[in-house]
């Protein structure tokens, strides 16, 4: 079984920073694909960032330039590091990973983590 567990969220000001982390533990699988979503209150879950196997980073166009997605395969940990934090980002923040298993192919989802950005 392959667990994820998210990390990193809280209070920030606008125009702060915050660093999120993703860590997959369990046995026997790799990691593919990884990605960040986030859903605000009212809204529906929306990408923020993926990282698909073998391609180039992809950003939703309101956070180009802000953040970052990276991975650290060594420790099944998957970051988004978000740099000039608006109050609309506000969101809880899921990471999302496609793994591989002796089982089969899995699409994990973390629990989420709040982001408020207020002064």
């Amino acid at each position: 079984q392959v667990q994820l567990v998210e990390s990193g969220g809280g209070l920030v000001q606008p125009g702060g920073s915050l660093r999120l982390s993703c860590a997959a533990s369990g046995s026997s699988f790799s990691i593919k694909t990884m990605g960040w979503y986030r859903q605000a209150p009212g809204k529906e879950r929306e990408l923020v960032a993926a990282m698909p196997s073998g391609s180039s980073p992809i950003y939703a166009n309101s956070v180009k330039g802000r953040f970052a997605i990276s991975g650290d395969n060594a420790k099944n940990t998957v970051y988004l590091q978000m740099n000039s934090l608006k109050p609309e980002d506000t969101a809880v923040y899921y990471c999302n990973v496609g793994a591989v298993t002796v089982g089969g192919s899995l699409e994990l989802w973390g629990q989420g983590t709040l982001v408020t950005v207020s002064s």
